[in-house]
C-alpha cells in the first residue's frame, strides 16, 4: 500500500492552516497543524514528516529561523508560504534551505500541485526508486542516486531534495556548461523567466556545502562560466 505523505503546516493565522490543511487532505495527504514555531519543532520531533509549509510571521520565532532549524535536521522540502513579497525575503527563504516559495493570498490548487511536485522530487531521491548503480563520481565527488547521499573527498555532504537534483545533472553532464535556465526547467519542470534568481541561490548554497567559497575559482567543484553557466568537471 502506498504510503500517505505527512504534511507539516505552520501558520499562526487558524483560518489560513485550516483551509491549508483542508485542500491537501482532499488531495489524500495527512496534516498536521501549528501555529508557533516551538510546536512545530516539538512535531517534528514526534512525528515523521514528508514535507512543511512555513509562515513567515510566527508569534515565537520567524519562519526562517524555524526553517533553518528544520533544516539542520531534516531533508523533507519546506515550502514558505508568506504574506512578504519583497525579493530578499524569497532570497532569504531559499538561502537556509527552503525549496519553493509561494506569497499570500495564494491559488490553494497551485499550493497542492507545488506540495505535489516538491513530493514527487523527494519521493525519486529518497523512495529507492532509482536503481542502484545509478552513481556519479567526478573530481573526488561521489553522488548517488539511489539513496540521495553525497560525499566529496569521502566527507559526507548533506543535501535538500532540490540541491542534490542540480548536482546531479551538472554531474550528469560533467565537463558541459550548463546554463541557468537550462537546470531551472529541468531541475523545477517550470519554465524559466527573465531576471529569476533562484538558480543562483542554490548554487551559492551548494558550494557553501561543498566549500568552494574558500577555494579559487579554478579548484572550486562547481565552476561558473561567466554569462554562460556552470559545469562540474
Amino acid at each position: 500500500m502506498e504510503k500517505t505523505a505527512n504534511i507539516l503546516v505552520v501558520d499562526d493565522e487558524a483560518e489560513i492552516a485550516d483551509l491549508v490543511g483542508m485542500y491537501l487532505q482532499s488531495e489524500g495527504f495527512a496534516v498536521t497543524k501549528c501555529h508557533t514555531g516551538r510546536e512545530a519543532l516539538e512535531a517534528a520531533q514526534a512525528a515523521g514528516f514528508d514535507l512543511a509549509i512555513l509562515d513567515v510571521m510566527l508569534p515565537d520565532i520567524s519562519g526562517f529561523a524555524l526553517c533553518a532549524q528544520l533544516r539542520e535536521r531534516y531533508a523533507f522540502p519546506i515550502l514558505m508560504l508568506t504574506a512578504r513579497t519583497g525579493d530578499m525575503d524569497k532570497i532569504n527563504g531559499l538561502t537556509i534551505g527552503a525549496d519553493d516559495y509561494m506569497t499570500k493570498p495564494f491559488n490553494p490548487l497551485e499550493l497542492a500541485a507545488r506540495v505535489k511536485a516538491q513530493l514527487r522530487r523527494y519521493t525519486r531521491y529518497n523512495g529507492g526508486l532509482a536503481p542502484p548503480e545509478e552513481e556519479l563520481e567526478v573530481s573526488g565527488l561521489v553522488i548517488n542516486r539511489s539513496v540521495h547521499r553525497c560525499w566529496l573527498f569521502e566527507e559526507e555532504v548533506l543535501l535538500t531534495p532540490i540541491e542534490f537534483e542540480i548536482l546531479w545533472t551538472l554531474c550528469l553532464h560533467r565537463g558541459q556548461v550548463i546554463s541557468a535556465e537550462q537546470l531551472f526547467e529541468q531541475v523545477w519542470g517550470e519554465k524559466y523567466l527573465e531576471r529569476n534568481n533562484t538558480v543562483m541561490v542554490h548554487i551559492r548554497r551548494l558550494r557553501e556545502k561543498l566549500g568552494d567559497t574558500r577555494r579559487p575559482p579554478d579548484d572550486r567543484v562547481i565552476k561558473t562560466v561567466w554569462g554562460v553557466g556552470y559545469r562540474i568537471g
